[in-house]
């Protein structure tokens, strides 16, 4: 049970950079995104893989690195597109 409430909770953590990925990708417009809020983020998941790889928790593992993946590509996307 409590794996289970982990993975919901690592899974909406991690789709919630969604919506603002495919927004950058269709408009090809970025300038209204905050960079450090992005990169506050992918400091933190990425923080969060290492500890749930030392404790080999396999839900904060592939939660935490999918977001990593996720808020990468968002900043990636601020660098191609912002003006």
């Amino acid at each position: 049970m409590v794996d289970t409430i982990g993975i919901f909770a690592g899974f909406f953590t991690t789709i919630g950079a969604l919506p603002q990925i495919v927004k950058a990708y269709r408009t090809k417009s970025v300038g209204d995104i905050s960079l450090w809020m992005f990169v506050t983020i992918l400091t933190g998941v990425i923080l969060w893989t290492i500890y749930g790889t030392i404790k080999m928790d396999w839900p904060i593992i592939i939660t935490n690195g999918l977001s990593s993946i996720l808020n990468g590509i968002m900043i990636l996307f601020y660098f191609k597109f912002y003006k």
